[in-house]
């Protein structure tokens, strides 16, 4: 009896071999975004199951716990990495290959009995486990499935673009440690590799500095906002703010790495500056004239505030405003480099965004001090006034070891020597940028503004700033423009979509205006080449990757 219940378990195992082995898969089994560069589907399924592990050298022990938890969630068994692991049977092997062309490239190979993830670099094995995840069924995102299998395939893939971004504007609005978290994990999921956090502007200053604490305790708050759309209706009058400690930023910084994902910070400068200047209003031309809110909508405690003395609150109203940094004082380039040094520690990124759009200079044409800095240094005027502050900052940041990124504006009166440009007004600025050797990063306001409406039928849509951008729109973007010749076209490093939150006040508003525009832009950094209706195919299976992880998407592409 004893041999005969052996006979029936060895034939069951062998049965159920059998069956992973010659199970048939269908073309709605490999729905990958961004589209690998070569995928060759299979017959056969990989079954999780309890015996399963995950092996391969402790160099990547990140990855591999990354990817064993990951495994766990969707099939409900608990799945281990096992660096010292050998099996071939029933495991799943992460390993790098200095032989792959691309610092980012990896090859993922599924096998009824093996699955084997292989990168040039930790990178690419993370990319490898995002498209092995995007095999798993999307139910998986939600919890275990009672029989977890991954389709066969042989993919070979590897990125187009070296940046692929997403920027995300918590000035306007704050957003808490957790959701930052949130964004970059749907970031890591696109295979994105950048997130450009924008940490200070005229609404709000949301990093601390601990050797000007009043930035946050003051410049992180504003006493009152708008109600409806630009110059609004009244002022909401309620106090609101917040700001990310240094350790938040230390613990957002390691999240975002454990995921391959570089953070740059921007500190906004000249202009964009109401909320530094209401902390400390030495730093703008005329510390004793009032901080002007566009058609009166200030509120009550500001224009107490003003009635009490306080010239400088921090800005209540969106825009562009002429109270920015004073480039004719020392003081001035003090408080930035003082900032700056303890900014740079906190983040690894090669680079530092220190913004240099939409500064106005009507304040820099009449205060004594910017005159006489425009006449000791020799320049013609405040353009070339602003290209001074850029450089001048630039030489600092480059003195540290790192590399500034500005918007296009800082084209105008000359660009700093290492500067990266990103375009945002369009192609121009990158395309001029790059015809002057310097690396430039596409954000074209018509196809990357994440902030605009994705309807015509604005009654119907949450308040938005402006524009109109589809989904469609975003996938047929290019980020090679066709002015450029191919040598100069190298100097594009990639693209991202940005994400100003002057009308975005809720996470459940925010996933909406990216979802599923940022999938898009994800395809158009990755792969080769594009087809749209391809691509909307598989994108109906994001959608319900979408669902599962209970993401509040905007719906329109779903629609026509």
């Amino acid at each position: 009896m004893k041999k005969v219940a052996i006979l029936l378990f060895v034939l069951s195992v062998c049965a159920c071999s059998n069956k992973h082995k010659e199970a048939k898969n269908v073309a709605s089994d490999y729905n990958i975004i961004p589209k690998p560069v070569s995928m060759v589907p299979a017959d056969g399924k990989f079954l999780v199951d309890a015996e399963t592990i995950v092996s391969g050298n402790a160099s990547l022990e990140k990855e591999g716990a990354y990817l064993a938890q990951l495994l766990s969630i969707a099939s409900g068994h608990e799945i281990s990495f096992n660096p010292e692991g050998d099996r071939v049977d029933n495991a799943i092997v992460i390993q790098t290959d200095e032989s792959i062309a691309n610092e980012e490239g990896y090859t993922l190979s599924v096998q009824y009995n093996q699955i084997v993830i292989t990168g040039k670099t930790a990178k690419g094995v993370f990319y490898g486990i995002q498209s092995l995840r995007q095999l798993l069924p999307e139910e998986t995102e939600k919890g275990a499935v009672a029989e977890l299998t991954i389709p066969a395939v042989e993919i070979e893939d590897n990125p187009e673009f070296k940046y692929r971004g997403m920027h995300l504007d918590v000035a306007r609005h704050f957003f808490p440690v957790d959701f930052v978290k949130k964004y970059i994990d749907l970031i890591a999921m696109h295979k994105m590799n950048k997130f450009h956090w924008h940490l200070t502007e005229d609404q709000g200053w949301r990093i601390e500095i601990k050797k000007y604490p009043e930035l946050t305790e003051v410049g992180g708050y504003r006493n009152g906002t708008i109600v409806g759309h630009h110059p609004g209706t009244e002022n909401d009058n309620k106090k609101y703010g917040g700001f990310y400690t240094q350790e938040e930023i230390k613990e957002v910084v390691k999240y975002a790495a454990e995921r391959h994902i570089t953070v740059i910070p921007e500190i906004e400068l000249p202009g964009h500056s109401s909320a530094a200047i209401a902390a400390y209003p030495s730093l703008s031309c005329f510390p004793e004239e009032p901080t002007v809110v566009t058609k009166d909508m200030m509120s009550e405690k500001g224009k107490a505030l003003q009635a009490d003395g306080t010239a400088k609150i921090v800005q209540e109203t969106w825009g562009v405003f002429p109270d920015v940094y004073c480039a004719g004082k020392d003081e001035t380039f003090e408080f930035l480099t003082n900032v700056l040094d303890e900014v740079i520690p906190l983040f690894p990124s090669k680079y530092v965004h220190i913004g240099g759009d939409e500064c106005p200079k009507e304040n820099w044409e009449r205060c004594p001090n910017c005159q006489k800095r425009i006449k000791e240094e020799g320049l013609a005027d405040e353009h070339e006034l602003q290209s001074y502050f850029i450089e001048r900052i630039e030489k600092y940041v480059n003195s540290k070891g790192k590399d500034i990124i500005g918007w296009d504006e800082i084209l105008e009166g000359g660009l700093a020597p290492n500067a990266t440009v990103m375009s945002w007004r369009g192609e121009a600025g990158g395309i001029e940028a790059a015809k002057q050797n310097h690396d430039v990063i596409m954000t074209p306001n018509e196809s990357n503004y994440f902030d605009h409406y994705q309807s015509k039928d604005q009654d119907n849509e949450p308040l938005a700033i402006g524009g109109f951008t589809t989904v469609e729109e975003v996938y047929n973007y290019n980020p090679i423009p066709k002015e450029l010749t191919e040598e100069q076209a190298k100097y594009i490093l990639g693209s991202q979509g940005n994400v100003w939150t002057e009308y975005i006040g809720t996470t459940e508003q925010m996933e909406y205006m990216i979802l599923p525009r940022m999938t898009a832009l994800s395809e158009v950094v990755w792969s080769p080449s594009k087809n749209w209706d391809d691509f909307k195919g598989r994108l109906s299976q994001m959608k319900a990757r979408y669902d599962a992880m209970g993401l509040n998407y905007a719906k329109h592409v779903f629609e026509e």
